[in-house]
């Protein structure tokens, strides 16, 4: 029970502060998720070994990959008609003895947008050209378990966004039409740690640590975010039905950059390791609470779905596609 104690203790020092954070950071395509597990679990994700998927959440949790190799393909509906797509791919040489090595890919369609332009009219602008903004990421991620119960994990990427032109002043009457591209190196990194108490798992993670990105003259820092988390399978407690049955409860603390602190709370239901029914709880967001997701595993290939309610948007959709072999 200790462990409980120290997560609650962190999470109130982290949550302590009453500043207002709102709007502080760019790049927040970082902060969305495509996977479909994590989607039906409220991305509750911290202390879970997902494999190749462990690199949008907890590098660390590659470490106990046990399949040569491991694919991952997830698409997310987001709001607005703005769409995410990811890839992850995991390979494990001599079943994990020189670590897990990871690459990640992930993409976002903005769709089309109307530039405009400031002018001299009674409206104040004029119509531009049409723009497609998009962004992407990729990285490189490695994971490896130092002993029974301790892992590490890491990751390297490069994220781009390319936010359309815009029209600059040089002079009186001249112009210049500038491209609005940003680009930034950022690295991932976390622990995760299995305990002997019915394999309670607690571990941490640091996403999107960068120096200070910029779009033309403005600077912006990236989404940082830190996450302690804590995991243990309720079902471990009933021998009789550990065998075919397991509950997983996980539960994540967020202390985001640019908003005020989070919980995440997910419960995932197994049957003999190939139904899957999942249900979370998001704490203190706007326009999202309660998540839903269902997933099958039949040999090698996993598919999963999530839904997610979003208030006064309309429902985000996630499915993902993986293979592990």
């Amino acid at each position: 029970m200790k462990y409980f104690l120290y997560f609650f203790i962190l999470f109130s020092l982290i949550s302590g502060s009453e500043n207002k954070k709102l709007a502080q950071t760019g790049f927040q395509f970082l902060s969305v998720s495509s996977d479909a597990r994590a989607g039906g679990m409220a991305d509750a994700m911290t202390t879970m070994h997902g494999n190749s998927v462990s690199l949008f959440f907890n590098p660390a949790g590659l470490s106990r990959q046990s399949e040569m190799f491991d694919i991952n393909f997830s698409m997310n509906n987001w709001i607005a008609d703005i769409k995410h797509d990811a890839v992850s791919l995991s390979i494990s040489p001599k079943n994990g003895q020189y670590g897990v090595f990871g690459l990640s890919f992930a993409n976002v369609d903005y769709g089309e947008l109307q530039g405009t332009m400031v002018w001299d009219n009674d409206q104040g602008f004029i119509d531009t050209e049409k723009f497609y903004p998009s962004a992407i990421s990729m990285g490189l991620g490695y994971g490896r378990a130092l002993s029974e119960n301790f892992s590490v994990g890491g990751q390297i990427k490069k994220a781009y966004q390319y936010l359309g032109n815009n029209v600059v002043p040089v002079t009186d009457t001249a112009n210049v039409v500038e491209n609005n591209v940003s680009e930034a190196l950022a690295f991932d990194f976390g622990t995760i740690y299995i305990t002997d108490w019915h394999g309670f798992t607690f571990g941490m993670s640091v996403r999107n640590f960068s120096d200070e990105a910029q779009f033309a003259y403005d600077g912006f820092q990236l989404p940082l975010t830190f996450r302690i988390g804590s995991s243990i399978d309720i079902l471990s407690f009933f021998p009789t039905f550990s065998n075919k049955h397991s509950l997983l409860i996980a539960l994540d603390a967020l202390h985001p950059r640019s908003y005020p602190e989070r919980l995440n709370l997910g419960l995932e239901y197994s049957f003999m390791k190939y139904g899957y029914a999942r249900i979370g709880y998001l704490h203190n967001y706007d326009e999202r609470d309660i998540t839903f997701g269902a997933g099958f595993k039949v040999g090698p290939l996993k598919i999963d779905y999530a839904l997610t309610p979003f208030g006064v948007f309309d429902s985000v959709n996630r499915i993902s596609i993986g293979i592990a072999r």
